[in-house]
């Protein structure tokens, strides 16, 4: 059974430092804070001595059942008095009125390792779902980590990818499994963009090459797809290539010969001036 208090091992953050919290829709108050998008402002209303002996809060959120999902990991950094002089802006009438300078407001700064996760990750809390805020140390099993909707292939108009983007695509076929099939299923006019000097690259997949997948897996393996200035650039400047910027000009069918594909790969070359000295193309 994987726990979240292995995920928080696994980032090198101390369970027995980490305070879980578990915000609930069901409560009046939070569930006004969550609509106006309050829920960190939230949060840091404290009352004193609520995070003696915690250095983080791991926040959850949950309907009716047991079941929360995570949305953010912070560190406490200190923590003001809850007058009405440090209270937040806009925040609802119910929870503005609990402003009283007897609680606190903490001091939570974002901790980024666990980011991934955030409204991804959900755990079942448990039949003790009064206890609202609990050690770090109860272990809370993981029941689900949804896809990361970054993964989700968006379409070819919308695709543009760094280098690096790119390899992990390229590399993991699992995560990316809709990504290969969609750019394995098509051949294409390219255009990559070295960002550091705005010079760019039109480039065409079609043959036997598996689509533009597998034009662009070329790239990754090699850095430079054997292009001719591609080359000398990175020998010049070997780490370049993790500035190249990939996206799509036009997608062609599979039927097209490579002379048809080639033709329009010309046009966009003469259109986009991508030709050296302005270019990367030499030819």
């Amino acid at each position: 059974m994987l726990t979240f208090t292995d995920i928080l091992i696994k980032e090198k953050i101390d369970p027995a430092k980490t305070k879980l919290i578990r915000h609930s829709l069901t409560d009046k108050n939070f569930k006004e804070c969550y609509d106006c998008q309050k829920v960190y402002e939230y949060t840091c209303h404290q009352k004193n001595g609520f995070s003696k002996g915690y250095e983080y809060w791991a926040v959850f959120i949950s309907g009716k059942g047991t079941k929360a999902k995570f949305y953010a990991i912070y560190k406490v950094n200190g923590f003001i008095p809850d007058d009405k002089s440090n209270r937040p802006e806009g925040l609802p009438k119910l929870e503005a009125s609990y402003y009283n300078g007897e609680n606190a407001i903490y001091d939570l700064e974002h901790i980024d390792s666990l980011a991934a996760y955030e409204d991804r990750l959900t755990i079942e809390w448990g039949n003790s779902a009064r206890m609202w805020h609990q050690k770090g140390t109860t272990e809370k099993e993981i029941i689900s980590i949804q896809a990361d909707k970054k993964k989700v292939f968006s379409g070819f108009e919308d695709l543009i990818v760094t280098y690096d983007e790119l390899k992990e695509i390229i590399e993991d076929g699992v995560t990316y499994e809709e990504w290969h099939t969609a750019l394995s299923s098509v051949y294409a006019i390219y255009l990559i963009v070295d960002t550091e000097t705005g010079k760019q690259y039109v480039g065409s997949a079609y043959g036997d090459e598996g689509g533009l997948l597998g034009r662009w897996e070329c790239y990754v393996r090699t850095t430079h797809g054997n292009n001719k200035l591609m080359k000398e650039l990175i020998c010049n400047y070997p780490d370049r290539y993790h500035k190249f910027q990939f996206s799509i000009l036009q997608i062609l069918p599979k039927t097209l010969s490579a002379d048809e594909v080639i033709k329009a790969e010309t046009r966009y070359k003469q259109k986009m001036r991508s030709y050296e000295p302005n270019g990367m193309n030499a030819n």
